[in-house]
């Protein structure tokens, strides 16, 4: 039985991430591009892709870490096994070391499931508050800060600074993550594994982004003129909906919201 761990040189203990890095040194040692076609480096190469393929899906490595298991404990994966006999000592060892490493398989997958809900949750969290933000803003209408003593105006502008950055900061983990570009699709090495792991263009996940908060805005400015029993927005109205005060809010309430679903994620665990 092939071993996959073998093949892209990693320990059965190595995470998501150690197995993806592994797979990239070696597919960009071993692209036949980069080898002039050999025969042997494109068989290599189509190995590793294979054992990415298994090793880099939580699920599909469980179902093959548990036949890997059966196959070493019974002898079949790299020779005779000290257990691959019918003495009634080794069978109950055997059937010990057995029911362990399946435990172990299941809490990894269990612990990668986790890990991927809550990377999810990092980018999931701060666009709904961001939406939900610019919404609220724009149905309020608050002038708050233009009134404000000038600490309050320090810390409200501070407050704006640190949000808008981490709001960039989480936008570009969840690019670079779930995101590929368009025009590198049928150029990368890792064509068909990356585009799996990463599903979504990055044009369509930034359009997403892009209309999301107009359509948050827009929306929240009719649900305002509603309110305000007026389905036409006037010239001074439409002016003071566009104040840029309206801007330093969302920004906020994202870090807000973001340092709060952290703080929970730090207790759950």
């Amino acid at each position: 039985m092939v071993n996959y761990y073998e093949t892209l040189k990693v320990s059965p203990k190595a995470s998501r991430n150690e197995i993806k890095s592994a797979y990239r040194r070696l597919a960009r040692k071993l692209h036949p591009d980069k080898n002039d076609g050999s025969e042997e480096t494109a068989r290599a190469f189509a190995a590793i892709a294979e054992a990415y393929a298994i090793l880099g899906d939580a699920k599909e490595r469980a179902k093959y870490d548990k036949i890997l298991s059966k196959a070493q404990f019974n002898g079949t994966a790299n020779g005779e096994s000290v257990f691959a006999t019918d003495n009634t000592h080794a069978r109950r060892w055997r059937q010990l070391v057995y029911e362990h490493r399946y435990n172990e398989i299941i809490d990894r997958m269990i612990a990668e499931e986790r890990r991927e809900s809550a990377e999810l949750q990092k980018i999931i969290f701060p666009m709904v508050a961001l939406f939900l933000s610019t919404l609220a803003v724009a149905i309020l209408k608050p002038q708050y800060f233009t009134e404000a003593p000038v600490l309050i105006k320090i810390v409200v502008l501070t407050l704006f600074v640190a949000g808008t950055i981490h709001l960039i900061g989480r936008i570009r983990d969840g690019l670079e993550r779930y995101t590929y570009y368009d025009d590198e699709i049928h150029e990368s090495i890792f064509d068909d594994r990356e585009i799996a792991l990463k599903p979504h263009s990055r044009m369509i996940a930034a359009c997403f982004l892009i209309f999301g908060i107009i359509g948050s805005f827009v929306l929240g400015l009719a649900i305002g003129q509603y309110w305000d029993a007026s389905f036409i927005p006037k010239i001074h109205n439409l002016a003071q909906a566009l104040n840029p005060e309206f801007f330093v809010y969302p920004p906020i309430f994202v870090l807000i919201v973001d340092l709060m679903h952290t703080a929970a994620l730090r207790v759950e665990s």
